[in-house]
């Protein structure tokens, strides 16, 4: 199919359907290397279209605004992929599933960045497909979706539905595409024009590594710390995270006491309210959701240890998030 459009002359064209609050990265990782991809090879091989519900301005959720075509006007796509960002938890807007659908029933492949991915979820466009979005709301898409297999990879192609973690990530899965479409060596170019020197497999994972995060070097205790990040809900008694990073409770102390001057406990501790704080600044759940969320057993158990590390309470965290 593609080799026909390449000798029709045809660009492929690509809808970019915008939510409130969109991440600019993921649009710009997007976009720029189909443009690249066009000026390189001095020809027009690809366009796209920015898309909202309803057309017109949209606020990216750093506060540009891009001007959009309603989904009603949208042009002939030969793919789609949803960008979204923040404030997704309560998003079902209905002409847009229904939008998503429509283009999915002729087989074209339709995707998703960052947490757009709840949006094709929500349409049922992912039922027995393996998908990914970014890592901060893995949690929160496993609970809701159990029955989709979600992972931390950078992008995934599953038939025809691609969905990537956002951010930078958006630029590989995009680079995929123009390799598929017109070759490596294009894909290749093209990364060189953004001094991207590795063009990243979907199977690489989307965070740093904690070695990196943390600047440590003994892989017990990175082990350690990856229980305590992957385990906020339900929190894993310290005496356990050090068996399954083997080592002795004594041992870990020791390690965490040195590397980090805290307790293991206290570091997990502050592994769970900086979660819950990212959630009360960046989402719409109640804070009693939030605080089952990050292994608390109420608000007000949440509120306390909340004060005594930040000096002021979800609440006003909120607030204060949502007048800047």
């Amino acid at each position: 199919m593609m080799q026909q459009r390449i000798e029709e002359g045809r660009p492929i064209s690509v809808g970019l359907l915008l939510l409130p609050q969109f991440s600019m990265m993921a649009l710009a990782s997007a976009s720029e290397p189909l443009r690249a991809a066009n000026r390189l090879s001095g020809r027009k091989l690809y366009d796209w279209c920015l898309l909202s519900q309803e057309g017109g301005e949209i606020s990216s959720s750093s506060g540009f605004e891009t001007r959009t075509v309603s989904i009603d006007d949208a042009p002939h796509l030969d793919r789609l992929f949803v960008v979204a960002s923040l404030d997704i938890e309560s998003k079902r807007p209905k002409p847009i599933l229904q939008f998503l659908r429509r283009q999915a029933v002729s087989g074209k492949p339709v995707g998703a960045l960052s947490t757009g991915t709840f949006l094709l979820a929500r349409a049922g466009l992912l039922a027995g497909k393996r998908c990914t979005l970014h890592w901060e709301s893995l949690p929160q898409f496993a609970e809701e979706f159990p029955e989709i297999e979600v992972t931390r990879e950078l992008y995934v192609r599953d038939d025809n539905r691609w969905t990537c973690a956002g951010g930078t990530a958006a630029i590989d899965l995009m680079l995929a595409q123009i390799s598929g479409d017109y070759g490596a060596k294009l894909a290749a170019d093209t990364a060189e024009q953004f001094l991207h020197t590795r063009i990243r497999g979907p199977e690489e994972h989307q965070r740093m590594a904690i070695q990196w995060r943390y600047g440590i070097h003994d892989a017990r205790l990175a082990a350690a710390i990856a229980i305590m990040e992957q385990n906020l809900e339900y929190v894993v008694p310290i005496d356990e995270v050090a068996k399954r990073s083997g080592l002795s409770i004594r041992q870990l102390e020791r390690l965490w006491h040195q590397h980090f001057e805290m307790t293991p406990q206290r570091f997990y501790l502050n592994v769970r309210l900086n979660e819950a704080r990212r959630l009360a600044k960046e989402s719409s759940e109640t804070i009693a959701a939030i605080a089952l969320r990050c292994g608390f057993v109420s608000a007000s158990h949440l509120g306390s240890a909340y004060r005594r590390r930040y000096g002021n309470s979800p609440s006003d965290e909120r607030r204060r998030s949502d007048s800047v």
